[in-house]
């Protein structure tokens, strides 16, 4: 499996004397061909800037930096798969901090890019390539001629056609899992924040936060528009904005009124669950579906990423217990990332807390974040290192009833009826 690289133009190339190596957490491992698959459809190949790949001199059998001008190469994937390695890199220049995008180890092997991942949902929906950029732009044109007024609707077109964010373009092509963001403030502080960072974090946020409260009426227009088909999903909780909870008033207010008007379709929230009386209060007014963000259910490590404020991951339980309770289809929104998912304490504390609270679901989505950074902010490793795969395949065997999955998924239950 031969190294991938790029030069400082940014073209791609691949080193026949030299084999491609990744790494798990701060580890540089070799790569096994039982984690390699090909290059999926709607991937993005990226160069690292200011590293240096690092693989192995076939002649020498050395492992060290490749010389010359060059910088490592990873992938960006799709939703649906899950990463097992990140790049085998070394930073140049140890200042400088990578973009937030999860980067996956990528090599070139029997005439082809392979990478190191695993697929853990049907990734057809999500695949970039099914975006038709003309039948969007006709959708935003649409939607914004019919509501000139509605600020959602303006603030979700920039997220559709500037940011190329797939939920939002959903909205606009009214089909699948659509958005409705609803807060600009929020109870975290996360690390890795993609919508806001202070001025001294060393990484911008790739995405403007949206910076204005909509009104209830705003929120049904977009919620009434979408939930027109029994499968469809309308979701609060989006990367341009805060924690939605915050704004429960509102979104109660919403979701009571729609529910008047139609039964079809299921209202999702993706959140912290911080703010356990609030979500309760959402709960109560109609809520189908529930995806909690978290990194860990070990305190510190969750405190350390989160830096959450005026509430606990304790909290977090208590809220995912109450939905699920109450019907609601739980999931979390689980950021991982190889070398600290696979951790086993941290694999001991996740299966304690999914069975705690029972989840339905657990969507694996891979950590965008600079790697360095990010260690260097967690606590270390206090157990083995399982590896991905492996990981995997224990939360498969200890919670056979809890989907793995990648994004949100619908109750496996009898559609909807229209009122």
């Amino acid at each position: 499996m031969n190294l991938v690289y790029a030069d400082e133009h940014g073209n791609l190339f691949d080193h026949p004397d030299w084999t491609a190596l990744g790494r798990s957490g701060d580890m540089v491992v070799e790569l096994m061909e039982d984690e390699l698959i090909p290059l999926p459809d709607g991937a993005t190949m990226v160069g690292l800037p200011h590293t240096r790949p690092i693989g192995i001199h076939n002649e020498s059998g050395e492992m060290r930096p490749l010389p010359g001008n060059v910088q490592a190469v990873g992938a960006l994937l799709p939703q649906g798969y899950t990463r097992l390695c990140i790049p085998g890199y070394m930073k140049s220049d140890k200042t400088q901090k990578l973009p937030l995008f999860g980067y996956s180890a990528v090599v070139w092997k029997d005439g082809a890019f392979y990478v190191a991942a695993e697929k853990s949902d049907d990734p057809e929906r999500w695949n970039p390539m099914n975006c038709d950029t003309k039948e969007l732009n006709v959708g935003v044109e649409k939607l914004l001629a019919k509501y000139p007024e509605n600020r959602l609707y303006k603030h979700l077109s920039n997220c559709a056609l500037g940011y190329e964010c797939l939920t939002a373009s959903n909205t606009f092509l009214q089909r699948w899992e659509g958005a409705v963001p609803v807060s600009f403030s929020c109870n975290a502080g996360c690390y890795g924040c993609i919508s806001e960072q202070p001025d001294d974090s060393g990484f911008p946020a790739p995405q403007t936060r949206m910076n204005f409260k909509p009104t209830v009426e705003e929120i049904v227009d977009v919620m009434m528009e979408h939930l027109v088909t029994p499968e469809s999903i309308i979701s609060f909780g989006q990367g341009c904005e805060g924690e939605p909870s915050t704004q429960a008033k509102i979104i109660i207010e919403a979701m009571r009124e729609v529910r008047r008007r139609t039964n079809l379709g299921y209202i999702n929230i993706n959140t912290n669950a911080g703010l356990t009386d609030h979500i309760r209060g959402i709960v109560d007014a109609g809520l189908d579906l529930m995806r909690v963000s978290t990194i860990s259910a070990l305190d510190d490590h969750y405190n350390a990423y989160y830096k959450p404020r005026g509430y606990t991951l304790a909290n977090v339980e208590k809220s995912l217990r109450y939905a699920t309770d109450k019907g609601v289809y739980t999931s979390i929104n689980y950021l991982i990332f190889p070398g600290v998912t696979d951790r086993e304490e941290e694999i001991e504390a996740m299966l304690g807390f999914v069975k705690r609270t029972g989840l339905k679901l657990i969507q694996m989505r891979n950590l965008n974040i600079d790697p360095e950074s990010y260690l260097e902010l967690i606590p270390k490793a206090q157990g083995e290192i399982y590896g991905m795969k492996q990981m995997l395949e224990i939360f498969a065997d200890e919670v056979p009833d809890v989907v793995i999955g990648s994004y949100t998924h619908v109750p496996p239950a009898p559609l909807k009826q229209p009122l």
